[in-house]
């Protein structure tokens, strides 16, 4: 009986330490000063923005840093405005262990540029505009035509797809959209149009497409064409 409750008075005393050392850690970091700020750029090594642009937004409120507590800091808030910016998917904002307040920060990629009377923009991942950026420029398939016909999540489809394929991407320059919703597609080296169609069946239009120019390089024949016309799953129709 005595050992049982030897055995409990020294599980208090324990769970009471590890209380006490936890409390005082918590009390430790929060009371940490930040040294310095660190911005961090995840994915592509393709800079639509500055590093400094970010770490602008980190400290605009915050113009002397190495004199402000962590738990002074609204994180929440600051990653609420890194997150604003239109060239961001996502950004993330945190205090490391060591005093140093880091954004690590995932850019949008473009996926297709539209020229229209209200100027120049991207289309991203998402089928969302995205400004252009001082900093760099991609290369990436010119929009033309109706655009807003074609629901944005089958258009960013299409033009992902181009993006993901190295063939298609050094292949395809151009995406006409044509009132009726379909896709007109034009080529990098020839002078034939590429009739799409209509946003289905995408990856298998492509397919035909690759399969076809493939047998046309080795046949000599692609400069006899006008158009190609993927409409049809199962076979390639070519215009001369």
């Amino acid at each position: 009986m005595k050992f049982f409750n030897w055995t409990n008075i020294r599980l208090l005393l324990m769970i009471i330490a590890v209380i006490f050392l936890f409390s005082f850690t918590s009390h430790r970091n929060a009371m940490r000063k930040i040294k310095k700020t660190e911005v961090v750029f995840v994915g592509k090594n393709l800079l639509f923005m500055k590093p400094e642009t970010v770490n602008k937004l980190l400290i605009e409120k915050n113009s002397d840093l190495k004199t402000i507590h962590k738990v002074d800091l609204d994180l929440k808030k600051l990653e609420m405005s890194v997150n604003q910016q239109q060239l961001i998917q996502k950004a993330d904002v945190f205090v490391s262990v060591d005093g140093v307040l880091k954004a690590v920060v995932k850019q949008k990629t473009p996926v297709g540029r539209v020229f229209d009377e209200s100027g120049s923009f991207y289309i991203d991942y998402e089928g969302n505009k995205m400004p252009l950026s001082d900093n760099y420029t991609a290369r990436v398939p010119l929009l033309s035509g109706e655009i807003s016909v074609v629901k944005k999540e089958k258009l960013s489809e299409v033009l992902r797809m181009i993006n993901e394929d190295e063939f298609l991407k050094k292949n395809i320059i151009g995406v006409q959209v044509l009132p009726n919703g379909s896709l007109v597609m034009v080529n990098r080296n020839y002078d034939f149009e590429i009739d799409f169609g209509r946003t289905i069946n995408i990856e298998r239009k492509f397919k035909n497409y690759k399969a076809f120019f493939q047998k046309a390089v080795s046949d000599s024949t692609l400069n006899k064409y006008k158009r190609i016309n993927l409409k049809f799953t199962k076979q390639v129709v070519c215009i001369k």
